[in-house]
């Protein structure tokens, strides 16, 4: 019997000893096709495009620590949004959440604008411009909750009933929030996906995605869609994910611990303007957090005080410990550059107007010592004052 409890499910979820050897973690099944008795008649497998073991274990834990019914493992986090784009049809219409990633920003208005697929993005802390969106057209609704890099918070159980009244799919990007601090199918989710690259994965080592769907005929269509487009993650990557789920729960209730201890350190620091996090209770969406989550996540955003990019490149080139490096999520302390890195491809304007302006910082808040964190932080910081 599985689990109610998120920890015991984190490790155990979907999971069973291997039935030829009895192993404890299921082996990597590195092989591209399996033996048939006659035309036809497997075991379950006969193509790893279509089904490998290891990934089948994956994907049975990602629908446990989930709540849902079935999952897909990709190739990464952006052919996992790639396969929700190809439900839709030309003529078909997206609300989105106009402060996203800058890869899937990028995957909805140079891929898929021109294969006639309209998208809006709208600020979705006001559901009423949501529904001023909807019409009869309106196919999925796309939202990031936290958002990436501003930490907007969306209401997913107001958003998931405008998308009932719609008839239109609510996806929710739960890479952020991770299943431990969130549970989006439960709130009225369709699909949630993830970049298991970030903290589902959590040691930096892997690229993966991943669609988790508690519809079975929804879950058939993804499933051939996958098969016939192929972006599958491997086996090795898919143990790698599995090892990183098992730790999950442990591991993100340090990364909330230390990224409130760092919020509330930059908040008082003379070289610092803004902080963005939702734990405080002056962000706007920390009612909602408060509601839909068990914890704040490890993701802090914040700008210098001067708000220019020299100064906002010479704290992050500076640090020692956080890292300067794309992606986030993992054990290790990262600091990252927006403007300038991960949404770069987002015209400046529109950046802007998201509140991504040069002098903003993204940290991913690590598992390290949280005294060798401040240290770090603040010695970056002294060089700007």
């Amino acid at each position: 019997m599985e689990s109610k409890h998120f920890g015991t499910r984190a490790i155990h979820g979907g999971q069973q000893h291997d039935p030829s050897t009895g192993a404890v973690m299921p082996p990597i099944y590195q092989t591209s096709t399996y033996a048939q008795s006659s035309p036809g008649e497997h075991k379950g497998y006969e193509y790893s495009r279509t089904q490998n073991p290891t990934r089948s274990a994956l994907e049975a834990s990602l629908a446990s620590i989930e709540n849902g019914s079935h999952a897909m493992g990709f190739g990464s986090g952006l052919a996992a949004v790639d396969a929700c784009m190809k439900l839709l049809s030309p003529g078909d219409e997206v609300i989105s959440t106009n402060d996203l990633y800058g890869g899937t920003y990028r995957q909805f208005v140079h891929i898929y604008e021109k294969y006639g697929i309209k998208f809006h993005f709208v600020p979705m802390s006001d559901e009423s411009v949501i529904e001023s969106k909807v019409n009869s057209r309106t196919k999925m609704i796309w939202i990031e909750s936290p958002t990436n890099p501003m930490l907007n918070v969306v209401d997913i159980e107001k958003v998931s009933k405008i998308a009932l009244s719609a008839k239109a799919l609510l996806v929710v990007d739960n890479t952020f929030a991770t299943p431990y601090l969130q549970q989006p199918i439960k709130l009225g989710a369709d699909i949630v996906l993830h970049s298991g690259t970030k903290y589902l994965g959590g040691h930096s080592d892997l690229v993966l995605g991943a669609l988790i769907v508690s519809d079975k005929d929804l879950a058939d269509r993804l499933y051939f869609i996958q098969n016939s487009t192929g972006a599958v993650c491997g086996p090795m990557d898919s143990f790698l994910a599995l090892r990183g789920i098992k730790t999950l729960h442990i591991r993100m209730e340090r990364h909330c611990y230390n990224a409130k201890e760092i919020a509330h350190f930059l908040k008082s620091h003379p070289a610092v303007g803004r902080v963005v996090y939702p734990g405080f209770t002056e962000h706007p969406g920390h009612l909602v957090a408060k509601k839909q989550m068990r914890d704040f996540g490890g993701m802090i955003s914040f700008t210098v005080k001067s708000d220019l990019a020299e100064d906002a490149s010479k704290v992050v080139s500076s640090m020692k410990i956080f890292t300067l490096a794309e992606s986030l999520g993992g054990v290790e302390s990262l600091s990252g550059h927006p403007a300038s890195m991960t949404h770069a491809s987002i015209p400046k304007d529109q950046r802007e107007a998201n509140g991504i302006t040069d002098g903003l910082i993204r940290l991913s808040v690590g598992i390290e010592d949280i005294r060798d964190l401040k240290a770090d932080i603040e010695a970056a910081l002294l060089l700007i004052l």
